[in-house]
C-alpha cells in the first residue's frame, strides 16, 4: 500500500509545473550560472566555489522542495476539502504521511545527486567517499528538521493564496539571507542580523562544515546547532497544539 501511494504522490509531484521549475530546474541553472561568474573566487576557510556553493545549492533544493511540495501541499489539502476526504478514505492516515516524507526525501536526493553531479563535472569537485557519506547523513537529518519546520509554519494557513504568496517571500528571505546568493559578511548589516535569525543560514553552515570535512565543535558550530534545536522544539510544540486544536 505504501509503494503504491509513494507512486502516486511522485507522479503527482512531476505534473506541478510550478514545483519542478522552483525546486528542481531554477537551483542547477543558478549553480551553473553563478559557477561561470565567480568559479574562480576563494571564499571562506580557503574554499573554492565548488566547495562553498555545493553544499548550498543542495539545501536549497531540499527547503524549496520540502516548503512547497510538503508544507504548502497540506495548506492546499485542507482547503480544498483533500484532507477530509482522506479521513474518511480506507488508506491509513499514516501511510499518507509517509508517503509524503519518503516523496519529499527521494526528490531531494535527486537534487542532492544533479547538483553534486554539475560539481563534479564542471567546477572538479573532488569526490572523497567518507566525506560524501558524512554530507548524507547530514543531508537526511536537515530534511527531517526542514519537514517538522514546515509542518509547523503551514499549520497556520487556512487560505490557500495567502500560504503561496508566503513561500514565494520566505523564498527569496531565505536565498539572501541563508548565504546562497553571496557571502553574508558582504551584505549590509540589516542582512546579517536577520541572517542569525534564519535557520538556513545556521544549516548552510553546517552543511558546509560537514561537506568539506571542516566541522568542530566551535562556538560558531555549537550557536548554530543550539539555535536549529531551539526553533525545532518550538515547530514540534506548534504542532502539538494545533492537532489538538483539531480534535
Amino acid at each position: 500500500m505504501l509503494a503504491t501511494q509513494l507512486k502516486y504522490d511522485l507522479l503527482m509531484f512531476s505534473r506541478e509545473i510550478f514545483y519542478l521549475v522552483f525546486a528542481i530546474v531554477i537551483p542547477p541553472i543558478t549553480y551553473i550560472f553563478m559557477g561561470l561568474l565567480y568559479g574562480e573566487m576563494t571564499y571562506d576557510h580557503g574554499l573554492n566555489y565548488a566547495q562553498s556553493y555545493t553544499p548550498s545549492f543542495i539545501l536549497l533544493i531540499t527547503f524549496t522542495v520540502v516548503f512547497f511540495a510538503f508544507g504548502f501541499d497540506q495548506v492546499t489539502h485542507r482547503t480544498t476539502g483533500v484532507e477530509k476526504r482522506i479521513r474518511l478514505s480506507p488508506v491509513p492516515k499514516n501511510i499518507l504521511l509517509t508517503s509524503s516524507i519518503l516523496r519529499a526525501i527521494i526528490i531531494t536526493t535527486i537534487g542532492y545527486l544533479m547538483i553534486f553531479g554539475i560539481g563534479l563535472v564542471m567546477y572538479d569537485l573532488s569526490f572523497d567517499l567518507m566525506n560524501v557519506l558524512a554530507s548524507y547523513g547530514f543531508f537526511i537529518l536537515m530534511n527531517v528538521a526542514l519537514l517538522i519546520m514546515a509542518s509547523a509554519i503551514y499549520s497556520f494557513f487556512k487560505n490557500m493564496n495567502s500560504a503561496l504568496v508566503f513561500s514565494i517571500v520566505i523564498m527569496q528571505v531565505v536565498i539572501f539571507t541563508g548565504g546562497f546568493a553571496q557571502p553574508i559578511n558582504l551584505m549590509p548589516k540589516f542582512v546579517q542580523v536577520i541572517a542569525e535569525l534564519n535557520p538556513l543560514y545556521h544549516m548552510n553552515n553546517m552543511f558546509k562544515a560537514v561537506w568539506n570535512g571542516q566541522l568542530s565543535l566551535s562556538n560558531e558550530a555549537l550557536i548554530s546547532l543550539s539555535y536549529i534545536g531551539g526553533v525545532l522544539i518550538v515547530s514540534i510544540l506548534v504542532i502539538r497544539f494545533m492537532h489538538k486544536r483539531k480534535i
